[in-house]
This record gives C-alpha cells, sequence and structure tokens, in this order.
C-alpha cells in the first residue's frame, strides 16, 4: 500500500510465511504469493486485474506448453487443456457471499449427509467444499469471484460497503482447488478504520505506521494476492502444493 499510494500501481512477489497448523493438501508454512496494489482502484478493478492475469496464465500455459501439459493431462488429470481453455477464454462468474450462502443452503438442505460441513448461514467462513461446489457446480466450471464478504470474518483494513455488514473483499475460486486469490478494497478512511480497530480490539499504536499513510493523505486503494504454489497446481493437475515446490516447508518439517 506504501509503494502503491507514492508511485501507482505495483506488485511483488516473494515468499510468505505462516505459522498455522494446517495438514492439508492447499497450505503451507512457506509460499509465494504474487501480490499487487493498485492507486485510484476498487474492488471491480481489483478482480478486472486478477482474471486477466488468471486467464493470461491459463492462455499462456495451454499455448506455450503442450508437451508439458500432454504429460499432465496423461498421467494426472485427462481434459486439463479444455479445463484451461475454459479458464482462458471464458468471462469469470460474479456472485456476492450472500447469494452464494443462499444457494448452498439450498443445496445442502437436499442431502446434508454429503457434506463434511453442512451448517451455512451468513458469516460463515466458507470451506473447500462450498468453494469448490460453487465454481464447479453451481458455475459450471468456471473461475468464480464471490465477493462483498461479513465484515466479521474479513481483516480490519477491507473497506466497508454502505450497508454496513459486509467489505468490499474477494476470494477467487477455481475448480479442483477452491481458493486460488484474494483481495480487497482497502479502508482509506481513517476515522473508519480507526473505529474498526477498536471494535476488533487492536491496539492502535502497534498499528501507528499503518494509520499515518492515511492520516497524511491516501487514495482508494485495491490490491490482491495469488498463492503461486496454488496456481501451478491449477495449470498443471497436480493435486498437492507440496509437489510443486522444491522445499515444501509445513508444520513438523
Amino acid at each position: 500500500e506504501t509503494y502503491a499510494c507514492a508511485l501507482g500501481d505495483v506488485y511483488t512477489f516473494g515468499p510468505t510465511f505462516r505459522a498455522e497448523n494446517s495438514q492439508t493438501s492447499r497450505h503451507l508454512a512457506e509460499f509465494w504469493m504474487i501480490e499487487p496494489e493498485m492507486a485510484f482502484a476498487d474492488i471491480f478493478d481489483a478482480m478486472e486485474n486478477c482474471e486477466g492475469m488468471v486467464r493470461a496464465a491459463a492462455g499462456a500455459a495451454r499455448d506455450e506448453c503442450k508437451e508439458d501439459l500432454q504429460f499432465f493431462g496423461k498421467f494426472y488429470e485427462k481434459g486439463l487443456n479444455e479445463r484451461l481453455s475454459l479458464i482462458a477464454d471464458k468471462p469469470f462468474v460474479k456472485i456476492e457471499y450472500s447469494k452464494a450462502v443462499e444457494l448452498l443452503k439450498e443445496e445442502i438442505a437436499k442431502d446434508p449427509s454429503k457434506w463434511e460441513f453442512p451448517q451455512v448461514e451468513f458469516g460463515t467462513d466458507l470451506a473447500t467444499e462450498h468453494e469448490r461446489w460453487i465454481c464447479e457446480k453451481w458455475a459450471k466450471g468456471a473461475a468464480t469471484f464471490v465477493y462483498n464478504y461479513p465484515r466479521g470474518i474479513k481483516a480490519f483494513y477491507m473497506r466497508d460497503n454502505d450497508d454496513g455488514k459486509t467489505v468490499a473483499a474477494f476470494d477467487l475460486l477455481v475448480p479442483g482447488v477452491g481458493e486460488l486469490a484474494g483481495g480487497s478494497q482497502r479502508e482509506e478512511r481513517l476515522d473508519v478504520l480507526q473505529k474498526k480497530m477498536k471494535e476488533m480490539d487492536l491496539n492502535e499504536e502497534d498499528y501507528w505506521w499503518y494509520m499515518d499513510l492515511r492520516k497524511y493523505g491516501s487514495v482508494p486503494h485495491a490490491g490482491y494476492g495469488v498463492g503461486f504454489e496454488r496456481l501451478v497446481c491449477y495449470l498443471t493437475g497436480m493435486q498437492n502444493v507440496r509437489d510443486v515446490i522444491p522445499f515444501p516447508r509445513y508444520p513438523g518439517h
């Protein structure tokens, strides 16, 4: 955010570390992130930029790595080339979180026993099975943006919407993976940011530098992050992020 407000559109690509005890095929303690940040941008600008990047990556993989894709299609995922074409050539779907929750509730009610997490309501942090149903079944295999999440399950720096219940945040969901990217429009209003920090019991003194970004002038800005290993998994059909990084770090290893 510091660089975006000073220089305009910027990005970074580097390692990210998370001390989470997540023993899943989608999580690592060290992973790489592609993180653009854009000045004078809102959530829809961020989603448009994210869509363009992912579509370009899928198109490049399909067109320039044909021998590799034939290998992956033979041994890991049949129909991989067709899936990449679906992403590269067709616009992404968008759905608000509240609508996605209603659709999930209707689907789960048909047979709750099929779901590991059958309890879904407004304020639920969607599980991988929910995310995959949205993009694989409801969106028929299309990459899908879910946006306008409840403010209670998102970070304090995400911009409040006018309804007072949601924030301008989004996740990009893709078949076989679930969440591939996440982003938001940032809260540029100092008074609103301070109020949210008090609500979340955050010590302002610990974030003085972040407050200063607003105190001395800010602009509407937005950004997102793409998990590089998850992107590679999606483009190749690999099922585990540990298989697409040279030296995987995860809890206990």
